[in-house]
């Protein structure tokens, strides 16, 4: 996750608190150094680390909040600091109404195109009709970058790839478009905001009417994330941003603060390159991760962005009628490797982040999962449909072993795997119908109990 080094000071400094005796002048310099610290590496502005850092210090050593321990007031104090360097209290989300449209502005390279795609599959996800309108008539192979994040995201992309005026293309597919109750529009991007690309949105602007403008910017842009939004903000009333590439940069932390400075509230972050890496960004919950306390509500999101709902929904009448197939693994691996590394999601988990699972090991149950994959791929109709064959005959494992590229270990204890969660999930229907009793229940628990490796 980012700001890593952020995330670990304030564990540090929570511990610190936690350990002292008192709260005295040593104890607060010392964490306020290691704030500074880590918020300067993060990219903050350095104005901002230290009126931080003022702010702490006279608040933690001077002001008594009556009726709160003087550690529990430190630790309020620092965690309600941070999050107004981010941006303040709670997410700040869209206010859509029925029928809406987001304009999507930003420079090249911003990840503009791949947001639209992400921002159309999370409301297309919460039941919107959501269209895709290119209208970058500038950027070589923009329209195709649109159709190609639109089929990804099993979204239509109205677009014309030979026409260089925007305002025809609106005209084209006005009437088509009406269909839907949420457009997102792709619009021209510029290495950097000049007047060709302020007069171009304002017609844009004006003949769209659009609900929403949205600013996208990468996070390792850093502290220049306040020039951006400050020059999009006066030019052409900027009503929130998007920030990309948040999981893979250190600058991270400069651009929120950024954001913030300017009051140009974030309203999602892209945490990764597939199509439901998006996340509403919310200060409270971000803070939540960084001290290891998870956030299951973003965790939920990412399942529910993540999960084919048809899919799910077969599978889960297969298993009223008794059926569970090497197939319907595959189906459930699929979902999961749609969801993003383990280390991720583990970071959304409460307290998981504090059981220090090495890194490696993660890794290695992600690697056993694509190599089971990759057998069942190898497999034939009957063996998917009926694994019990591949006990009887054994030759079959080591032709799909070898076949996929694994080993026969891993096969065997891929339908270990696959017999132990058929049995569970046998048991959990009886349990939906009512036929398990408490010693069943008892049974069931000691049976399972360490022995599921997902």
């Amino acid at each position: 996750m980012v700001l890593d080094k952020l995330g670990s000071a304030l564990k540090l400094g929570i511990k610190k608190i936690s350990n002292a005796i008192l709260i005295d002048k040593k104890l607060v310099d010392s964490i306020v150094k290691d704030l500074q610290r880590s918020l300067i590496e993060a990219d903050v502005n350095i104005e901002l680390v230290f009126a931080l850092s003022q702010k702490i210090k006279k608040l933690g050593l001077d002001e008594e909040i009556k009726g709160i321990d003087k550690k529990e007031q430190m630790v309020k104090l620092i965690h309600d600091e941070i999050g107004i360097l981010l941006g303040g209290e709670s997410a700040k989300e869209l206010k859509l109404p029925k029928k809406a449209s987001i304009m999507f502005l930003g420079l090249y390279g911003a990840g503009k195109t791949t947001s639209i795609a992400k921002v159309g599959h999370y409301y297309a996800k919460r039941g919107r009709k959501v269209a895709l309108l290119g209208l970058d008539v500038d950027r070589p192979a923009a329209m195709d970058q649109l159709e190609q994040m639109g089929n990804k995201a099993n979204l239509p992309a109205f677009i014309n790839k030979t026409e260089k005026n925007p305002m025809k293309i609106i005209k084209e597919h006005e009437k088509a478009l009406e269909k839907y109750d949420l457009i997102l529009i792709d619009t021209a991007g510029r290495d950097g905001l000049n007047k060709e690309l302020i007069e171009q949105i304002e017609k844009l602007d004006k003949k769209l009417k659009p609900d929403y403008r949205i600013l996208v910017m990468p996070a390792d842009v850093g502290q220049t994330a306040k020039l951006q939004s400050e020059e999009f903000q006066k030019a052409l009333s900027v009503d929130g941003v998007i920030i990309t590439r948040m999981d893979g940069t250190s600058k991270a932390g400069g651009a929120l603060t950024a954001c913030a400075q300017t009051s140009s509230p974030v309203y999602f972050i892209g945490v990764g390159e597939q199509i439901q890496d998006l996340e509403i960004f919310d200060p409270e919950k971000f803070i939540s991760r960084l001290l290891g306390m998870g956030d299951l509500e973003a965790l939920l999101e990412h399942v529910k962005s993540a999960t084919d709902e048809s899919q799910a929904k077969r599978i889960e009448d297969r298993l009223k009628e008794g059926k569970f197939t090497l197939l319907d693994l595959y189906s459930q691996l699929e979902q999961m490797n749609k969801m993003g590394s383990m280390d991720k999601l583990m970071g959304m988990i409460p307290g998981m982040s504090a059981a220090k699972i090495p890194k490696a090991e993660l890794e290695k149950q992600e690697q056993k999962m694509k190599h089971w994959k990759n057998a069942i791929s190898s497999m034939t109709e009957l063996e998917i449909e009926n694994p019990e064959v591949l006990e009887k005959q054994t030759s079959r494992i080591a032709r799909i072993a070898h076949g996929s590229g694994t080993t026969t270990t891993e096969i065997r204890e891929l339908l270990k795997q696959y017999k132990m969660l058929k049995e569970m999930m046998g048991m959990q229907n009886g349990l939906t119908e009512g036929n398990i009793d408490q010693k069943m229940m008892q049974k069931m628990a000691k049976k399972f109990k360490g022995k599921m490796k997902f």
